[in-house]
């Protein structure tokens, strides 16, 4: 990810000065934005977090009423569905076109190569029970010091009963009692969110902040605000690296489609969990262990990050032989 050691993946970047302002453009991308990138990506964060959380919260309410846990759950699983769809994915659509006329040129979706998703793919498997282990470990040391913290011990409180809320709504979603709800779940929590959300954050939010600001900072900030999205106040250290994974891998493929396959084998592998095991205890991110387990799950979170770093590793070098050998192809091609 070091813009000034290795040629840039696919369309490799270059500075140009457009009103005195430093935008990254593509050789094959001359984007003319009508506004500010960076402008674009709030306008994006923004109208995505009022039309979903705001207006699709009221929609909710005058079509069923006040008492949410009276709705019918295949209703409230068709109604999030439709939500995501129509404040997440269709404005990231709109948006693109409306800011950068070429929606292609922001939302990326190319077909990658087989080699890309293999490696793309290993890195969630590590990353999954990561980051799992990582929450045990984070809720066991916020439990001792909301023992010995009063005032720490009343913010968890206000925590854990936010992170009720959220772990109830999810269990409702994957609550499934037959194989065609099971696969109604599937659309809405799993395939509906990793293109929507995928589209937004990663596609229209995070390719705007590429525009203006470093590849590293783009993907970070990215991240931040996809975490902060979903209101999961024990996940959203797990949910901040998840995103920043799928940004690196944005950013690094020039696809959407490698991120999106990643996000949906992350959603699915939760609903398959809950379903397979029947642990309403998967579902729970302010789940914790007890002090004796505490060593083996430090010893798996250290084992797995040295695992996750190598496969970096891997990554980088895969892309930068690849990018090596496109430019001296077209160094050739040159000569000719």
């Amino acid at each position: 990810m070091q813009e000034n050691k290795q040629p840039l993946p696919e369309d490799t970047e270059h500075h140009s000065s457009t009103n005195d302002e430093h935008i990254h453009t593509d050789p094959d991308n001359d984007l003319k934005p009508l506004i500010s990138p960076i402008g674009a990506a709030f306008i994006g964060l923004i109208g995505g977090f009022f039309l979903y959380q705001i207006v699709g919260a009221l929609l909710t309410v005058l079509i069923f009423g006040l008492n949410l846990e009276a709705i019918p759950a295949n209703d409230m699983r068709l109604m999030t569905m439709a939500g995501q769809i129509l404040f997440i994915l269709l404005p990231a659509l709109l948006f693109s076109k409306w800011i950068y006329i070429d929606v292609g040129k922001i939302i990326r979706i190319r077909k990658p190569e087989w080699r890309e998703v293999l490696l793309f793919t290993i890195g969630i498997i590590i990353l999954i029970p990561l980051l799992q282990s990582f929450i045990y470990i984070q809720n066991y040391f916020l439990d001792v010091w909301a023992q010995n913290s009063e005032f720490f011990n009343s913010i968890k409180v206000f925590f854990d009963s936010l992170n009720q809320m959220v772990d109830k709504t999810y269990a409702n979603l994957l609550s499934a009692s037959n194989i065609f709800e099971l696969l109604l779940v599937i659309l809405v929590v799993a395939i509906v969110p990793a293109i929507s959300e995928e589209a937004m954050f990663r596609g229209f939010i995070q390719r705007s902040f590429e525009l203006k600001l470093k590849p590293y900072i783009a993907i970070l900030l990215t991240a931040l605000f996809f975490s902060s999205y979903h209101f999961n106040p024990y996940g959203f250290i797990p949910l901040f690296i998840l995103g920043t994974y799928f940004g690196f891998t944005a950013y690094m493929s020039r696809s959407l489609v490698i991120p999106m396959i990643l996000h949906f084998l992350n959603n699915f592998t939760a609903v398959m969990l809950y379903h397979i095991f029947g642990n309403e205890e998967l579902l729970k991110s302010d789940a914790s262990i007890k002090g004796d387990e505490l060593l083996s799950y430090l010893f798996t979170l250290v084992i797995l990050t040295l695992f996750f770093v190598l496969l970096i590793l891997v990554i980088n070098k895969y892309y930068y032989k690849k990018n090596l050998i496109k430019e001296n192809n077209h160094a050739s091609m040159s000569k000719l």
